[in-house]
């Protein structure tokens, strides 16, 4: 899972658990997607990056030096990452880009390491959900070719509106 050479997506590593669940929260909270609350339970979800490791893929941007700039969660049906992925189907979830590699195409680099990965394992397509609020990773998701999956739309939390997307692999 190779992209330009300033950056490389592969397996995160388990010495990087923790830097990437800080990074994902981070990514999150700067987006304004979350409360500033320690104690808010999706923040300890978005933090706890060896639980998802160890529940699900867990890939990672890294520049030639190891720095972590990125990462995201491959889920597969059934697995308790997975929110509406069916069979035949991968998912993806917390794609989270450090606020200092912003701009440099880690975000879609990652979300074709999900498309790479999704071939490699024969997924009839990608899914994924994602707040109503994040147009920025709309357009991207849109540009890369996924659609609206309106069906699949779901609320986990009263409020809280996730919208679901597709693209065939």
């Amino acid at each position: 899972m190779t992209v330009p050479s300033d950056y490389t997506v592969r397996r995160a590593r388990p010495q990087e658990f923790a830097e990437l669940g800080e990074l994902t929260l981070a990514a999150y909270r700067a987006d304004g997607l979350l409360g500033h609350s320690s104690g808010d339970s999706y923040a300890e979800e978005l933090r706890a990056a060896a639980h998802r490791a160890e529940h699900a893929e867990l890939l990672a941007a890294v520049d030639p030096s190891g720095a972590l700039l990125g990462t995201v969660t491959v889920a597969a049906p059934g697995s308790e990452y997975a929110e509406i992925s069916r069979e035949g189907e991968v998912e993806f979830r917390m794609l989270a880009v450090a606020a200092h590699a912003r701009g440099r195409g880690i975000g879609e680099a990652l979300t074709r390491a999900v498309l790479d990965r999704a071939r490699e394992l024969d997924a009839s397509r990608v899914v994924l959900c994602s707040l109503d609020t994040m147009r920025t990773a709309h357009r991207l998701y849109e540009r890369l070719g996924f659609r609206r999956l309106p069906e699949r739309d779901w609320e986990p939390a009263p409020g809280v509106a996730l919208i679901a997307y597709e693209l065939p692999a």
